[in-house]
C-alpha cells in the first residue's frame, strides 16, 4: 500500500452548490454535465464577479474525473448583452489592481482553461444575442439559436479588441473578415455564422438543448480514452492560437486600458452599444 493517498477530486455536489449564483448545473449518470450561465436566473450581466467565477468553474469542472462531456450555454433569450449596474465598481475604485486581476489574469484563464484544461469534449450553445461569444465558439462543437446574433463590442466602447474574442474571430473568420468584424462591431446573424464556419448548426432556441444532448449521446458511445484523446487532436488549432496570440492580445488591450486611466465597463456603455444588435442592424453606423 502506498504511503500516501490520493487527494480527493472535486465533488459535483459541492461545486454545483458553490457556483449556483453564477451557473446552473446538472449532470447525468454517464458524466454529461450541463452548465448554464445566468445572473439572478436570467441572461448574464457581466461583472468582475462572474468574470472570475467562469474561470474558477471551468478549472473545477475540468478536474473532476466523473465529468465526461460538458455542454455550456446561457440563459433565456439572450446570451450576454448587459453588464451588472454595479459590476465594475471594484475596477473603478482601483483600476491598476483590477485591470490585472480581473481583466488580464481572469480573462486569460477563462479562455485558456476552456482550451487547455479540458480533456473531455465540449459543446457550446449560443442561445441568443451576445458578446463574449468566444466561450461557446471555442468549444469543440457549437450550436446557435436561429434568431441569435454575435459581435465584439470592444472597439466601439474605446477598448482594444484583444481579450479572447479576437482569438475566436481570427481563427474562425480569417484575417479579412475578422478585421471587419472587430473594427465595425459587425453583428453576425446565425445564417452568416453558419456560412462562415463559426458554428456547426443553427436551430430554433427551444430545440437547442435536445439537440445538444443528442450529439452528446453520439459522442458518448465511444470508449472514454477515445473520447479524451480525440479532444487533444481536434483542439490543437485552438491551443496554437491561444499560445501564440492570447497573452499578447490581452497585454495590448490592458496597455490601452491603463493609458486612458478610466474604466471602460459600464452598463450604459455595454447595453448602449448592443442596441443595434437588438434592432437587427449589421453595425452601429448604418
Amino acid at each position: 500500500m502506498s504511503l500516501q493517498e490520493f487527494v480527493d477530486p472535486p465533488r459535483f455536489e459541492d461545486y454545483s452548490e458553490q457556483f449556483k449564483d453564477f451557473f446552473h448545473m446538472e449532470r447525468r449518470d454517464d458524466g454529461v454535465i450541463w452548465v448554464q450561465l445566468h445572473t439572478l436566473g436570467g441572461p448574464v450581466q457581466l461583472s468582475v464577479q462572474n468574470h472570475r467565477a467562469l474561470g474558477q468553474m471551468l478549472k473545477i469542472v475540468a478536474s473532476d474525473p466523473k465529468n465526461e462531456l460538458m455542454i455550456l450555454t446561457g440563459t433565456g433569450d439572450e446570451f450576454m448583452m448587459d453588464s451588472d449596474p454595479e459590476g465594475f465598481a471594484l475596477e473603478e475604485e482601483d483600476l491598476p489592481y483590477w485591470a490585472y486581476e480581473y481583466a488580464y489574469k481572469d480573462g486569460r484563464i477563462n479562455v485558456s482553461s476552456l482550451v487547455n484544461d479540458f480533456e473531455i469534449p465540449t459543446i457550446g450553445i449560443l442561445n441568443g444575442h451576445g458578446f463574449h461569444s468566444e466561450i461557446v465558439l471555442m468549444c469543440d462543437i457549437t450550436l446557435m439559436a436561429e434568431e441569435a446574433r454575435l459581435y465584439d463590442l470592444h472597439y466601439d466602447i474605446s477598448s482594444v479588441p484583444g481579450d479572447g474574442i479576437h482569438n475566436a474571430f481570427q481563427e474562425l473568420l480569417g484575417t479579412k473578415r475578422a478585421a471587419y468584424a472587430l473594427l465595425t462591431g459587425e453583428a453576425i446573424d446565425a445564417p452568416t455564422a453558419l456560412e462562415y464556419g463559426m458554428v456547426n448548426e443553427i436551430l430554433p432556441r427551444e430545440a437547442l438543448r435536445e439537440r445538444a444532448f443528442r450529439i452528446a449521446d453520439h459522442i458518448m458511445k465511444q470508449p472514454r480514452v477515445t473520447r479524451r484523446l480525440t479532444t487533444q487532436i481536434i483542439r490543437r488549432p485552438w491551443k496554437r492560437r491561444v499560445l501564440e496570440d492570447l497573452d499578447g492580445g490581452f497585454g495590448i488591450q490592458m496597455f490601452g486600458h491603463l493609458a486612458k486611466q478610466a474604466s471602460i465597463h459600464s452598463k450604459d456603455h455595454i447595453a448602449g452599444n448592443g442596441t443595434y444588435v437588438r434592432e437587427g442592424r449589421r453595425n452601429n453606423f448604418d
